[in-house]
């Protein structure tokens, strides 16, 4: 059995737990085994063998008491913008290298309350600055389909680890399109709830007001049982926790979509999307059409704003929260120094890395004396205006589908000299961030040399359910989700 373990899904593996047909640590020494094998991929930051198996021998000694947690015993990793107690939480910035955190993240701390096992951290672009994971200080992460490709970001690690089969799931964070897009380019599924539905206490802020934690794995079901152990109010910890109580996600899966509403915005298939990736999302909506839904033409008129307005939001929001990296308390701090100030400077000289300087240096602007009313004001308002673009749309459709992104996994360093190429290629989840709603990346089919395709599904505010059960509906029908890269 153990041979085929990393073949099993979430909920085949958590089955095969129940039952004792395997168990915990069997799991857990296969995933370690995998990881070391296929290190050259670059998934992984942290891994402490003695803590993975410490947790595994727990989830085995819960299963011989009776117990019947969903996740009990299954090995998962998390993307290391999530701060652990056993494991050193880097945000992939040489500014963090080596901290350890005395508490670990209401995520990491729910899924390990549902009995999951802890494989390891996973790489990702600098505190989640990325659409590609060639912003980690540490080194990029390569897309298993083709090595020579990005396999997206920010949380590319992520997305490789569970497309190699180095984990059967794993955590990721969306600020604008963090989670969709890597899920596009590895071909797994991953799902963004609502903002405020994860708790976010634990999370190394990027930016406040759109960071929101999800999952990722090879199916919608395995999403459905990971999102249902990670949501849930914290008013405590967490004042932008919304209080809305926790939900088994996986009881409404298997539910018709008889008479579905999809609507397309004609937005999203323009000039800027690829013939290769557009073919893929026609044949998926035509899939949907088989289902018994129904296509609605809808509009989103403010899409293209989106990247204006983000790029100028998400990064006045990191020049604050990364106002802490001061090398006084935590983190590093600069070897050779003068005076104060000058250790302020050549600490963040240091530890920062380009992109993550130049969003400082944005955010920076924006807020000053001056610019404050022009650029981070007027943004603020068009966001709310892109918010009234959906709610308008979904009067006419209960979902909205369109591609993860307008093109395949692209080269390593192709676009590395040119930010703005980089930013571009979030045209598609970035407004669905910005208003705050729920949205999920499907496989879908296969474009240029072979990389995969994923079809973005958007839901009203707190309609995960319904994403989750379209989901899986499609994936009863392709196989898209079960094809892996060669030699995994």
């Amino acid at each position: 059995m153990s041979g085929a373990l990393h073949e099993l899904s979430v909920a085949e593996l958590a089955t095969q737990l129940r039952a004792k047909k395997v168990s915990a640590i069997e799991a857990a020494q296969h995933f370690l085994a995998r990881g070391k094998t296929h290190a050259s991929l670059g998934v992984y930051l942290a891994t402490n063998e003695d803590v993975t198996l410490a947790q595994a021998r727990a989830a085995d000694a819960r299963i011989a008491a009776g117990d019947s947690a969903p996740l009990l015993g299954v090995p998962i990793a998390h993307k290391d913008i999530f701060v652990t107690k056993d494991f050193p939480s880097t945000a992939g910035s040489k500014m963090l290298e080596g901290y350890r955190s005395p508490f670990d993240a209401t995520v990491v701390d729910r899924l390990a309350q549902a009995g999951a096992v802890t494989l390891g951290k996973l790489n990702c672009d600098e505190f989640a600055m990325g659409s590609s994971n060639e912003n980690s200080a540490y080194a990029p992460v390569k897309n298993p389909w083709d090595t020579s490709r990005i396999p997206g970001g920010s949380s590319g690690g992520s997305a490789a680890a569970v497309a190699a089969r180095l984990a059967p799931a794993a955590t990721g964070t969306d600020t604008g399109g963090s989670i969709r897009q890597p899920a596009s380019f590895c071909g797994i599924t991953g799902i963004k709830p609502t903002y405020g539905r994860a708790s976010r206490y634990g999370m190394i802020a990027f930016a406040s007001s759109l960071d929101q934690a999800g999952p990722m794995a090879r199916t919608a079901q395995d999403c459905a049982l990971l999102l249902s152990a990670m949501c849930g109010p914290d008013p405590d910890r967490d004042s932008t926790s919304l209080d809305v109580p926790a939900e088994d996600f996986t009881r409404g899966l298997e539910a018709s979509i008889e008479g579905l509403r999809i609507g397309v915005p004609k937005e999203f298939f323009g000039a800027g999307l690829s013939d290769d990736v557009r073919a893929a999302i026609d044949a998926s909506l035509e899939q949907y059409v088989k289902l018994g839904a129904k296509l609605v033409d809808i509009t989103l008129p403010r899409t293209e704003l989106s990247i204006p307005v983000y790029y100028i939001i998400a990064p006045a929001e990191a020049s604050s929260n990364l106002s802490r990296f001061d090398g006084v308390k935590f983190g590093h701090r600069a070897k050779q120094h003068g005076d104060l100030l000058d250790m302020y400077k050549k600490t963040r000289a240091e530890g920062f890395g380009d992109e993550v300087k130049r969003r400082i240096m944005i955010g920076t602007y924006v807020l000053s004396h001056g610019y404050y009313d022009a650029y981070y004001l007027q943004a603020q308002k068009i966001r709310r205006m892109i918010a009234d673009d959906f709610q308008q749309a979904f009067k006419h459709c209960d979902l909205i589908a369109g591609p993860a992104a307008p093109m395949v996994a692209w080269k390593l360093d192709e676009k590395s000299d040119d930010p703005v190429a980089n930013y571009l290629a979030d045209i598609f989840t970035l407004p669905g961030s910005l208003a705050g709603l729920p949205g999920m990346s499907v496989p879908c089919g296969f474009g240029a040399g072979g990389m995969p395709v994923g079809l973005q599904l958007i839901g009203n505010y707190f309609k995960e359910g319904q994403l989750l059960n379209a989901a899986h509906r499609f994936q009863q029908t392709t196989d898209f989700h079960l094809r892996k890269p060669e030699g995994y």
